[in-house]
């Protein structure tokens, strides 16, 4: 694990955490599984802990996106739609308004019953998780800070010209493309969701500057389909999409030998200006809307490898940004908090904080967690160990060469 407290010995931990109530604002309905309030019960159980009274932490307010940012990654078309819809909340619309312009029908831009339903003042809530991530960047580029966290960020599956699984506008996608274009950055996206980062992996699928490297469940189970070893890029981006798709039922022991074989070796290739790291937790063994079974001992491992590779190789630059994670109260909470804590080199106890604990259940209705941090588990499943060698094996074979890396 990444030694704690490093502020004093030399290292620059100054971390930008980003967050404001009004973060609440992207909010799909009471009875979609993105609930906003993960985000709140987040940043409290941080305050609980006194992380933002550490002076290395500075907790700053979001910003809406400039529709040049948004723009970056998504269509002028798309992006007017999402206005327009916004100002109602109604993506279907009143047809005869528009006779044979469906500019604003939302199903045409993925908007509307299902997954991504519309509501009044769509635009300006996912505009702001846009710019947050973006301001997120600037101030680490910029060498305010070291690390930046935002956790309403990660909404991974935006595509240019469309709404996909949560995501409105796709805020790593744009934080990446404003690291390009204003700072010439070679940028390395990495994604530990249960789902796969499609949305960012196609925004830059003919791009060399830009690595993403996703570890997943197999889109042969899970949404969006995609992410397979075979999806490597294409043009000047050959070999710079790397996939890892796992079984259902992974487990922290197998999974993190995929992680530690593939992931620091190919940042270490790669050696980007920056990394962005989507943090999605729905790969937690609690979760609804997946079938994997980590534990935060996993995240744990994961949060520390990813600092310590952005210490190595790219001078400490690394925003970290949220994702999914449908345990709105057992998990995400603890989770984020344990992601915060890594990038601050802070050190936290394991029993968690009597008032975050009442105000939790406060909103949950029923007992909240106590620890910090899981029990291991056993991984249960005897037949994951050789699909997930192989699985390494196909990456390795598949995506190394192009590093200049040796496959053994």
């Amino acid at each position: 694990m990444h030694q704690k407290d490093l502020c004093g010995g030399g290292a620059d931990e100054s971390v930008a955490f980003i967050y404001g109530d009004e973060f609440l604002d992207y909010n799909f309905s009471p009875s979609h599984p993105l609930q906003p309030i993960r985000l709140k019960l987040t940043y409290e159980l941080l305050k609980a802990y006194g992380v933002f009274y550490r002076p290395q932490v500075r907790l700053l307010p979001g910003r809406m996106a400039t529709d040049e940012e948004l723009l970056g990654v998504h269509t002028a078309g798309y992006v007017e739609a999402v206005k327009k819809i916004s100002e109602t909340g109604d993506a279907f619309g009143d047809q005869s308004m528009y006779g044979a312009d469906d500019s604003v029908y939302g199903p045409k831009f993925g908007i509307g019953a299902g997954d991504n339903p519309a509501f009044k003042g769509m635009h300006e809530a996912a505009s702001l998780i846009t710019g947050s991530a973006i301001e997120a960047t600037e101030m680490v580029m910029s060498g305010q800070v070291a690390h930046s966290v935002s956790i309403s960020g990660g909404l991974h599956h935006a595509l240019s010209d469309r709404a996909s699984g949560f995501c409105i506008y796709n805020d790593p996608a744009c934080a990446i493309d404003y690291a390009v274009k204003h700072y010439g950055a070679r940028v390395l996206y990495v994604d530990i969701d249960a789902h796969h980062g499609d949305g960012v992996q196609w925004a830059f699928y003919d791009r060399s500057d830009v690595l993403t490297l996703s570890l997943h469940e197999s889109g042969r189970y899970l949404f969006p389909g995609t992410g397979f070893i075979e999806e490597i890029g294409t043009g000047e981006g050959e070999g710079y999409s790397v996939n890892v798709p796992f079984e259902p039922g992974i487990y922290d022991e197998l999974y993190l030998r995929a992680f530690d074989e593939v992931v620091p070796p190919v940042i270490r290739a790669f050696k980007p200006d920056l990394i962005v790291s989507q943090n999605g937790c729905d790969s937690h063994h609690t979760d609804p809307l997946a079938g994997m079974s980590l534990t935060t001992n996993a995240y744990e491992h994961m949060y520390a490898r990813i600092h310590e590779l952005a210490h190595e190789v790219s001078g400490g630059k690394l925003v970290a940004l949220g994702g999914g994670g449908y345990q709105i109260y057992e998990v995400v909470p603890r989770a984020w908090t344990l992601l915060t804590a890594e990038v601050a080199s802070v050190g936290l106890d394991d029993e968690l904080p009597e008032p975050w604990r009442e105000l939790c259940a406060s909103h949950a209705r029923s007992e909240c967690p106590r620890k910090l941090r899981d029990e291991p588990i056993e991984g249960a499943a005897s037949n994951l160990q050789s699909k997930t060698e192989q699985t390494i094996e196909q990456v390795k074979q598949k995506l190394f060469p192009y590093l200049g890396l040796g496959i053994g």
